[in-house]
């Protein structure tokens, strides 16, 4: 059967694919992105109490952040994915790690997606981590909405805010609502598009939807509601918002072009329902994707689906190991075979679940947009291809050169198969790379790469924490890794060999590629100026095609 099936529309699936949003929740870390998605779920009916990220102490930690270290630490290190319907929506919104160096797990994570919320703290703006989030969408092309957080905290002046999204990062902004005030003088926003005012009352931390009053913006009350210059910068920017303002283009937002932005505070509870009405009517369902057979779209007849995010143990109880996939076309039946286009073997699709967070439910059928996840002892890897057909494999995963490099020592010999069993398992997530020194003898201790040190520490903590092995973190001199072919002759045989610089290792990743490991960018240049016959890449290759 050749990808041309692909393209056979379906009446029966088409309406299920228009009922999908699927989508990430962006941000720096503490802009709120966490509380947000806690906040989305109460309103979506999956949560009769939202969790408080500030106050964990004294409540349960938030259901996304699973992993203890997430709930000692208060940060988010991994992607969850959670799923309910609302309004005839199924919404499945994916979770992501704020912290610069779980960045990786954040871009596999937006492969998956139709669209992003990003979160910006009001009185902050636009920070680092936001922006790099920020260009790997739009470098996808996927549809931007922005939710400016903490209004009731003291913010920047608004039209600075929507000025820095335009200035800073390139995007025409067009606000749907407009805060009355902030911080102490927060008393609401205003709804540009129904010309109604939504008053803000505060009430007690996170446990219930905060009351609104839905007025006219001339109306005595209104006005009574806030100070009186207040309401007077309110009305002045209002008034030059709809003299100068960007127009409201829905195709311009689905191309990435123009984001509508929203005002509210999360932790209160406060403009979220707005801006999550607005956002599933505005949001694309899943749209078509490019394989290396040609273009898939999802209410064709045939399942196709990529893994984007691998997960061992989010059952303590259990060694259990979650690939997420994101299906692209077609429908998922539970117990269906599909091909494994990388390996060519067939799989049987058994345990199909939905997660909650750790809890759980069976999947027995699922349509393109959404997320599933396998659960058991599948031989995938993070960006293989899943079709019912031959002929489709999807190059969606993004791939990043690690910047530090650590041994790490096993410290009990009595456990060395516990710790050689975990780490295998704990790599395959993707969060770290083990790389091969060719030049060592005698039993190696395991070389890893990451994008950032708070990898190393995740990975030691979860080694020691769910499978009892103690581990000694040794750094390296290294800081920049090079994938390596030589121009001519066959990349893999042991013999091909570049001429180093000072300072430069030779490795094999785990794909059997040779790998530089160097010390700076000067040696970079040096071991570059050494090796004009070879290709020298800052991109990982993608793994050797079988015959």
């Amino acid at each position: 059967m050749s990808v041309s099936s692909y393209a056979t529309p379906s009446p029966a699936l088409q309406r299920e694919v228009k009922r999908r949003r699927s989508f990430a929740i962006i941000s720096h870390p503490d802009a709120g992105k966490t509380t947000l998605t806690e906040k989305f779920l109460l309103y979506g009916g999956a949560l009769n109490l939202a969790g408080s990220v500030t106050a964990r102490k004294n409540q349960r930690a938030t259901t996304s952040d699973w992993m203890d270290l997430e709930k000692q630490r208060g940060i988010s290190v991994s992607s969850t994915v959670l799923q309910f319907e609302y309004k005839d929506c199924v919404v499945n919104i994916l979770d992501t790690p704020g912290h610069k160096d779980f960045s990786e797990d954040t871009y596999r994570v937006l492969t998956a997606v139709d669209a992003a919320v990003m979160v910006v703290d009001a009185g902050k703006g636009i920070e680092s981590q936001t922006r790099k989030l920020f260009e790997v969408c739009r470098r996808r092309g996927v549809p931007i909405f922005t939710f400016m957080n903490k209004m009731d905290r003291p913010a920047r002046p608004t039209l600075d805010l929507v000025d820095e999204l335009e200035s800073v990062l390139g995007i025409d902004a067009y606000p749907l609502n407009w805060p009355l005030g902030d911080g102490p003088r927060f008393r609401g926003v205003y709804d540009r598009e129904h010309k109604q005012v939504h008053l803000f009352e505060r009430t007690a931390h996170g446990s219930y939807r905060a009351p609104v009053s839905v007025k006219g913006i001339e109306d005595d009350s209104v006005k009574a509601a806030m100070e009186e210059a207040t309401y007077a910068q309110v009305s002045d920017e209002l008034e030059l918002l709809e003299g100068a303002g960007a127009e409201f283009d829905i195709a311009r937002v689905l191309a990435g072009e123009l984001t509508p932005v929203f005002f509210g505070s999360a932790a209160n509870n406060f403009g979220v329902q707005l801006l999550l009405d607005r956002f599933l009517e505005l949001a694309p369902p899943p749209v078509a994707r490019e394989s290396e057979g040609g273009k898939i779209e999802p209410s064709s007849a045939e399942f196709s689906a990529f893994v984007f995010k691998i997960q061992a143990n989010m059952n303590p109880k259990h060694r259990d190991r979650v690939a997420f996939i994101r299906i692209v076309s077609g429908k998922f039946e539970r117990d269906m075979n599909v091909l494994n286009t990388r390996s060519g073997e067939n799989v049987r699709l058994a345990n199909s679940q939905r997660l909650f967070a750790r809890d759980r439910e069976t999947v027995d059928d699922a349509f393109a947009g959404d997320v599933v996840g396998l659960v058991g002892n599948y031989d995938l890897l993070i960006g293989d291809t899943l079709a019912s057909a031959p002929g489709v494999m999807f190059d969606e995963i993004p791939r990043f050169p690690p910047e530090c490099f650590a041994y790490l020592h096993n410290k009990s010999t009595a456990k060395y198969k516990r710790f050689r069993d975990g780490l295998a398992q704990l790599l395959k997530e993707g969060v770290a790379s083990e790389f091969t020194l060719l030049e060592s003898s005698g039993v190696q201790v395991p070389l890893l790469g990451a994008v950032g040190p708070l990898q190393f520490e995740v990975l030691q903590y979860r080694l020691d924490g769910e499978y009892a092995a103690e581990t000694r973190l040794e750094q390296t001199s290294w800081s920049l890794a090079r994938w390596l072919k030589p121009k001519e002759g066959d990349p893999l045989a042991p013999e091909a060999r570049p001429s180093l610089s000072l300072g430069t290792a030779l490795a094999r990743d785990s794909n059997g590629w040779l790998v530089a490991l160097l010390p700076s960018e000067w040696g970079l240049k040096t071991f570059e100026d050494k090796n004009e016959d070879w290709i020298i890449s800052e991109q990982p290759f993608a793994p050797p095609k079988l015959d």
